[in-house]
């Protein structure tokens, strides 16, 4: 695939994993909980979670978006439109100062901490869908589809492995800072703006195609 167009992916990704979600507050809680020796465990299980669920998203994803033009496009508007609504939604939490979803209760047993943090992070059907709405955006269809969202997977699962790599050992200081109202309310509206730019900048790159 092209190599601006990888580095684009790259950024977007980089920015929106850096934005506390569920993956991330749960990986802030339980290294609290469990301590550094729990720490290394976490990021291995959160790269096998998002591994999982790009597999879920790009099973049948990569043969529906060769099969013809029409489904490439559809795919690609579609994503966009969720990618919108999905900015919109944050962007209105942002206005209204929501908090952060609550992280789960970290388990005793580091063998259920382990398997509650893989379910959280691969079983999400709405990181699935996000998967399946984000990944399309960052395709030429010039080149082979397969082989771009499989080099795309493999390099969101290596962000997300590097992500996770840096909250967990600073995880005081990340709960301190996304306990401040002020700073949940510039996650949410950076993370809104860029969701409505992507979803934005994906329908009119389709209507320029």
């Amino acid at each position: 695939m092209p190599l601006e167009l990888w580095l684009a992916f790259v950024a977007a990704s980089a920015v929106l994993l850096v934005l506390p979600g569920q993956t991330i507050l749960t990986v802030i809680s339980y290294s609290l909980a469990q301590g550094r020796r729990a720490q290394l465990p976490l990021v291995a299980v959160v790269a096998l979670g998002d591994s999982t669920a790009l597999l879920l998203s790009l099973v049948g994803l990569g043969a529906l978006l060769a099969t013809s033009a029409f489904w490439f496009t559809a795919v690609k508007v579609v994503g966009g439109l969720y990618l919108l609504y999905l900015g919109a939604k944050q962007l209105r939490a942002g206005v209204s100062a929501a908090p952060l979803p609550s992280a789960p209760s970290a388990p005793g047993s580091h063998w259920r901490l382990f398997l509650k943090t893989y379910l959280v992070t691969a079983l999400n059907p709405k990181g699935i869908v996000f998967f399946v709405a984000f990944l399309p955006q960052f395709l030429n269809v010039a080149h082979p589809l397969r082989q771009q969202l499989w080099v795309l997977a493999g390099t969101f699962v290596a962000l997300t492995t590097v992500n996770s790599a840096l909250y967990a050992p600073f995880a005081g200081a990340a709960r301190s800072l996304l306990a401040s109202p002020g700073a949940l309310r510039r996650f949410n509206l950076t993370g809104g703006s860029l969701l409505c730019g992507a979803g934005v900048w994906a329908l009119l790159a389709r209507r320029a195609a």
